[in-house]
């Protein structure tokens, strides 16, 4: 193990983690940071781990030069093949699609997530992207898992301002912690070691549920070596 490493290193290779060999693994645009993740489990654990893209590239073979939109031509043009947007959706809703990263801005206790507005949906406050892939994405693919840079109460809510999508959430991973969806409530599965429990609740409006408390994984010193080769431009931290 290594304490030799930053917020953003530590959800990187938590989310890798949670990825398994000969998955079949979704990302879409401004996910920099699954992106990275993805390819370091296809470099540590997971060679034969499926990764398809927004642009409709598969298994890229770098992402050293990709866009910061993480939907960049050079993912198509650096790829084995192609495999297009709708097709994923098709290939998700036949049940098909093990993992989605997906994002959000708001979610509560109960697994909602909002991505629409933030405030009264006729007079918001700030209207937001809307549902795009995650209203088909997160209902349909076995395992949904969303990231978080930020981890406060305007972020996991007593009850979202709007209901883009709902429930089959599996993980939520924070600066902070890991949430879990579990008998339709998140609940708590870890917490990082630079936290404490009480800083966890302090900056989560809904109470934490959880059995007892577990620590997250630290990344190894391989999982940080191999991040500085596969990912030079650090595209894993830039939403910090």
């Amino acid at each position: 193990m290594s304490t030799d490493y930053r917020i953003s290193d530590l959800m990187t290779c938590v989310i890798a983690n949670l990825l398994k060999d000969r998955e079949t693994v979704f990302h879409g645009v401004s996910s920099q940071l699954p992106m990275v993740a993805m390819h370091l489990a296809k470099n540590m654990h997971a060679p034969n781990l499926v990764h398809l893209n927004i642009p409709g590239g598969v298994n890229p073979s770098s992402i050293k030069q990709s866009s910061f939109s993480s939907a960049g031509a050079d993912l198509v043009d650096k790829s084995e093949s192609y495999f297009p947007l709708d097709e994923i959706f098709d290939l998700s809703m036949r049940g098909k699609l093990d993992v989605a990263f997906l994002g959000g801005i708001q979610f509560d206790i109960n697994g909602n997530v909002n991505a629409s507005v933030i405030g009264d949906y006729n007079k918001p406050k700030v209207r937001l992207p809307g549902g795009a892939g995650s209203a088909v994405l997160i209902p349909t693919a076995k395992k949904a898992i969303i990231w978080r840079t930020k981890h406060d109460k305007r972020t996991f809510v007593k009850e979202v301002d709007f209901k883009t999508t709902r429930g089959n959430l599996w993980k939520i991973v924070t600066p902070l912690c890991v949430f879990v969806y579990k008998n339709g409530q998140l609940q708590l599965d870890s917490i990082h070691p630079h936290t404490t429990i009480e800083e966890v609740q302090e900056n989560t409006a809904f109470p934490l549920i959880y059995d007892h408390i577990t620590y997250t994984e630290l990344p190894t010193k391989a999982q940080l070596q191999k991040l500085k080769i596969i990912d030079p431009y650090d595209y894993r931290s830039v939403e910090f």
